[in-house]
């Protein structure tokens, strides 16, 4: 056969060319420019586009963020053109503050990024008891909202800049003190009510439920008798610590490991030494550097021919204020902890030694080593438990690496099942039941990370029971899990929700008898308002709710104060129904005058606010 197609290639050009232009202009042209409108730009900012496929994408990313959160909710909410034209609306509003941000040179540096994270609440949660940054658990926590520590960072960066854009509008806003105090007159009014609620509890009792009510109400509201998409799963995991337990140690690779770490695991030797110091700084003239040696070696001389007398000695002319008056003692210290010529000198001495002046950056110092504190040396069995555990991880962590790359290949080769990969790494076939695409606290932590949920609940793992990929969920830890069998969101039957149908019908039947009672009495005491039974007078104001529902605060400062008193309905929703008259408008206290300035800086951080907040959507 390829013997034919060699000699004839002539003639199988000339076929394959008939083949293939045709097909080209009936199906060719359509396919390339679905692939350009895809590169098409929906939106502009500052001369970049923003095309079709970004936009879907940024649009698939906020609907699995929302999912994650709300996982009952429904999916026509999230497709939307309303829901689309959000997810724009607020890459527009990035891409311009970026641009502004890019414009004005507002880059953030590296000490700025390190407060900021340092002041972050979310962040302070991640640090040890030594208030070191755990960065295992920095990294993890990273990797759950699908970002590496600098892509993290990058956006802590971004941010910081947008919000220098926006603070210097919000400090723009220069309100004038009449108008200020104009709309704080009327933000702050306060109006004296009486009230009367009609609280749907005390309706409950009314309310009559028979069996064709509770179907008719089931059948209308079917949707919140939905069940929550959930799962049972198998799934595998590779980490240091499932590696470790399956490592065997040889004693003599113990007692190996212990001699050549002896020196760290006994600690160092500390000594603990006292001075004289005179001070003599590095850049200061000769002169005064040399009438400074001169009279440390005077008090050296002193010192040696009456060595108890040392520490009388540095109370009285030593010029270091930390040691001087404890008698020139500095304590046990270790290397590392001392200028180098001092620590030096004192390393090189013996225990009562009395060294010969030594100079260094802040002057002549005279040593004196009062005494040696030997590191002492741990045995062989007393450090058996951490050597063996430290051993374990250095020989985990490097297997770990090893195997690493087989089992990502292992669960993408073999996508339709796991216990393949999990007898070829000796590792644990595992169950879990009920998982939904949220974490939640009732599911192995494992199973928690919300970009494994997000693999695990996609279309391919649903529909095809695939294996996800192998996904880092932590510090040296992959996790490949599929479906073995999926429960969709579905209306539960009348029968397994009848109890729950039956409250929410009472509660509901209760709520319009409540309004209905309201309404009613509303009417009346309007044409009659002698016989109105009403509660006492209270005082009420948007900063003095006297404990009212917000709805009611709202409805009695929206009654028009010319028509005053007035009588208002108002819905309390759940709560029922609440009718309230409103008597007058009662003065506001006058403010001294710190309290007045104040005020009127916040309403202008307020101003400020609304100056920056997006318009849209319209």
């Amino acid at each position: 056969m390829f013997d034919t197609v060699r000699n004839h290639s002539k003639i199988m050009m000339g076929v394959l060319f008939l083949l293939v232009i045709p097909s080209f202009v009936m199906f060719g042209l359509e396919g390339y420019s679905r692939f350009t409108d895809q590169g098409a730009a929906v939106a502009r900012v500052d001369g970049n586009k923003i095309t079709q496929q970004e936009w879907d994408e940024a649009h698939k990313r906020e609907v699995d963020r929302i999912r994650t959160q709300m996982p009952n909710v429904d999916p026509k909410l999230l497709d939307s053109p309303q829901a689309r034209q959000a997810t724009l609306e607020q890459m527009v509003n990035e891409r311009v503050l970026s641009a502004a941000a890019q414009k004005q040179l507002l880059v953030t540096s590296d000490a700025r990024l390190a407060r900021e994270l340092q002041q972050s609440p979310v962040i302070a949660g991640l640090r040890g008891a030594d208030g070191k940054l755990d960065m295992d658990r920095y990294r993890q926590f990273a990797a759950s909202q699908g970002m590496s520590p600098e892509m993290f960072e990058a956006r802590v960066r971004q941010d910081i800049s947008s919000r220098q854009v926006l603070a210097a509008l919000q400090t723009s806003a220069l309100p004038l003190v009449k108008q200020t105090d104009a709309a704080l007159q009327a933000y702050l009014q306060r109006r004296e009510v009486q009230i009367h609620k009609f609280a749907a509890r005390d309706f409950a009792g009314k309310v009559q439920a028979s069996e064709a009510d509770l179907q008719a109400y089931y059948k209308a509201n079917a949707e919140r008798f939905r069940s929550q998409e959930s799962a049972d799963v198998q799934y595998v995991v590779l980490d240091i610590n499932s590696l470790s337990r399956s490592i065997s140690l040889p004693e003599q690779d113990l007692k190996t490991y212990y001699e050549q770490n002896l020196q760290r695991l006994a600690g160092q030797e500390q000594r603990r030494a006292s001075h004289i110091l005179i001070n003599a700084a590095k850049d200061a003239p000769a002169a005064e550097r040399d009438k400074a040696r001169a009279q440390a070696q005077a008090l050296l001389a002193q010192v040696r021919k009456t060595p108890k007398s040392f520490a009388e000695v540095a109370r009285k002319h030593s010029q270091d204020p930390g040691s001087a008056a404890k008698g020139g003692d500095l304590d046990f210290f270790a290397r590392g902890a001392m200028v180098k010529p001092f620590e030096d000198a004192v390393f090189g001495m013996k225990e009562g030694e009395i060294s010969d002046v030594v100079e260094s950056e802040f002057g002549f110092h005279i040593i004196q080593l009062t005494a040696v504190r030997a590191p002492k040396v741990p045995s062989f069995e007393s450090m058996r438990p951490q050597l063996e555990s430290d051993l374990r991880k250095q020989q985990a962590q490097r297997k770990f690496a090893e195997l690493a790359d087989t089992f990502s290949n292992s669960v993408y080769e073999q996508s339709d099942a796991l216990q393949p990969v999990a007898d070829k790494l000796k590792l644990t076939l595992k169950q879990a039941k009920g998982l939904t695409r949220a974490p939640s606290a009732s599911v192995p932590a494992e199973l928690s990370n919300p970009k494994l949920l997000q693999a695990l609940f996609s279309e391919d793992a649903v529909s095809k029971q695939r294996n996800t990929e192998a996904i880092e969920t932590g510090a040296n830890t992959l996790v490949s899990a599929r479906i073995v069998k999926h429960y969709p969101a579905v209306v539960r039957p009348f029968d397994e929700v009848k109890d729950d149908v039956r409250r929410q019908f009472v509660q509901a039947r209760a709520v319009e008898l409540a309004r209905t009672e309201g309404q009613n009495q509303l009417a009346a005491w309007q044409k009659q308002p002698d016989a109105a039974s009403l509660d006492k007078a209270v005082v009420i104001s948007r900063d003095q709710q006297q404990s009212q529902p917000q709805a009611l605060i709202d409805a009695a400062l929206r009654a028009d104060p010319a028509k005053l008193p007035a009588w208002v309905g108002v819905d309390l929703g759940a709560e029922g129904y609440a009718v309230v008259r409103v008597n007058k408008i009662v003065p506001r206290e006058p403010q001294a005058a710190d309290q007045a300035r104040q005020t009127r800086q916040q309403f202008a951080q307020l101003w400020g606010q609304a100056e920056v907040r997006p318009t849209w959507p319209p």
